[in-house]
């Protein structure tokens, strides 16, 4: 037994043959996963809505990139942790490809698995924005046909947030990737008050404009200091017994519509919404509560 071991050690192959007469070596000679792997790949190969799994090159193969850090120094022990944990999260034939020490104690890892585990698409359920999107154009025609004036809307990132690029992608005439901001439609009076602006400063300004709504973009996210922020703000406006008297909107990389409800928002835009997103829906909503 220990001869044959040895041999297959040396030429890296089981052949059927082999397997027959040794039906435990495969769990004493651990052989290469992924491409490489001498494993036969028997799994269904057709798309099921009800398991779906990650998409590699091959349906249902599972095949999930990932990349994490861990706090300890590189070397062998720390790829062993690595491969340990990527099976922990449910993955099969771990593979980490690539790291490198960041800085004394942190190693980052990118790695390949094969995910195990599977979701139920046809159950999903996703909270949206109930409101039809509109190109400007449409927008401004719904407006001056049911509200009849121009709609005033007061955005900022506000708190500690320094990034603009959220905020102006909304408010500012020229957009982003080809959807116009709302100072460029001409039913809407967009102020935009840039970054770092205080909860107190934001609702001063909506009082002094008599703002129809509010737009908060917030793109800091460590240690959930958006929440937090968000929360703040809308606790003022209770306090002050405005919030049933605006429309308030957040939007950001981490804003869901479900998160900013919970929030106690009317609306959250996140990944892949734009300028006309937004105005279609305050121009709905809007008419909405003038009209109802």
């Amino acid at each position: 037994m220990s001869k044959a071991i040895n041999l297959l050690k040396t030429n890296s192959l089981i052949n059927e043959s082999t397997k027959s007469q040794f039906p435990n070596l495969k769990s004493q000679i651990p052989m290469s996963g992924g491409l490489y792997s001498t494993d036969k790949n028997d799994f269904d190969k057709t798309l099921d809505l009800t398991k779906i799994k990650p998409y590699g090159d091959t349906m249902n193969d599972g095949k999930t990139q990932l990349s994490f850090t861990l706090p300890v120094p590189a070397g062998d022990e720390a790829v062993e942790a690595a491969k340990q944990l990527i099976r922990k999260m449910g993955f099969e034939n771990p593979q980490i490809v690539f790291h490198k020490e960041l800085t004394e104690g942190y190693t980052f890892f990118n790695c390949y698995g094969n995910c195990t585990l599977e979701v139920d698409y046809t159950k999903i359920h996703v909270p949206k924005v109930e409101s039809t999107k509109w190109d400007m154009h449409e927008t401004d025609e719904f407006i001056k046909e049911h509200i009849g004036r121009k709609i005033v809307v007061v955005g900022a990132s506000t708190g500690t947030d320094a990034h603009t690029v959220g905020i102006d992608a909304i408010m500012n005439m020229k957009g982003f990737a080809g959807h116009y901001g709302l100072e460029r439609y001409s039913m809407f009076e967009a102020i935009n008050m840039g970054s770092q602006v205080l909860n107190e400063e934001f609702i001063a300004k909506a009082i002094e404009l008599n703002a129809d709504a509010l737009l908060v973009s917030q793109t800091v996210t460590q240690k959930d200091v958006h929440v937090k922020n968000l929360v703040e703000l809308v606790e003022m406006l209770e306090a002050e017994g405005l919030r049933h008297k605006v429309i308030l909107a957040c939007g950001g990389p981490r804003i869901s519509h479900e998160l900013a409800k919970e929030l106690g928002y009317d609306a959250g835009f996140g990944m892949n919404t734009y300028a006309d997103d937004v105005a279609s829906f305050i121009a709905q909503e809007l008419d909405r509560r003038i009209n109802k």
